[in-house]
């Protein structure tokens, strides 16, 4: 083995662990920013609605809600083709069940979107550090070949090689802790963001029950809405 090919290996894996450095850093300023504007817009939502907890209040905000707004629209959506199809005489049960599906389809598509990237910081986590030690392995490699090449074991020989090979490896932990921080922190962010969705999805449930899930109070309706507040 001579020198030209394991510096060649070893060059290559620090690169290979600027890639990951990159790429990882990149996808948490990116879900950082993601996150706070998330947080932002669904933070002004739920405030506003604690103040005006009503269907009619979700109807005109939901565009300006981000996430927790996308989740409102998709049950709007079901009650608004129930409330043009009324005189298919539906019954109230099957138009629950298509609201609460339609919740539940979207709140697993907002999770997709807040999960999309953290494979790279899982996979970054994981391999940087082995990346690294397989620079380090290579560098060892060559500094072995360097002492059997002159014979000699001395500090000029050994220095060089070896150097390298610490550095790939402080490289390789120094890749992947961010990683893994950026990574348990924002899948804990995901968990509570799904359970905002599912908090928001009860109790836009609960208002289309009162409007016997309709978006907009027919005579037809009247009734049953009326004796539905009264009870509640």
């Amino acid at each position: 083995m001579n020198n030209i090919p394991t510096t060649a290996i070893v060059d290559g894996t620090l690169w290979s662990l600027v890639l990951l450095s990159v790429l990882s850093w990149g996808v948490i300023v990116y879900k950082l920013l993601r996150f706070v504007s998330e947080a932002r817009r669904s933070r002004a939502l739920l405030q506003a609605f604690s103040g005006n907890p009503s269907l009619a209040f979700l109807q005109g905000q939901a565009g300006q809600g981000g996430a927790l707004g996308r989740i409102v629209q998709a049950g709007q959506s079901v009650l608004r083709a129930a409330t043009e199809h009324l005189h298919r005489n539906e019954q109230i049960w099957d138009r629950q069940d298509l609201v609460q599906r339609a919740l539940q389809q979207q709140i697993q598509r907002e999770r997709k979107q807040l999960e999309s990237g953290l494979g790279i910081l899982a996979t970054t986590g994981n391999i940087a550090p082995f990346v690294g030690l397989f620079g380090t392995v290579w560098g060892i490699m060559r500094a072995l070949t360097g002492i059997a090449a002159k014979g000699s074991a001395s500090l000029d020989v050994v220095a060089g090689p070896i150097g390298e090979a610490l550095v790939a490896t402080g490289i390789g932990i120094a890749v992947a802790i961010p990683a893994v921080i950026a990574y348990n922190t924002f899948q804990r962010r995901v968990k509570l963001s799904v359970a905002g969705f599912e908090d928001l999805a009860a109790e836009f449930l609960k208002l289309a029950q009162l409007n016997a899930f309709l978006l907009a109070p027919t005579h037809v309706a009247a009734t049953v809405i009326t004796s539905r507040k009264e009870v509640a």
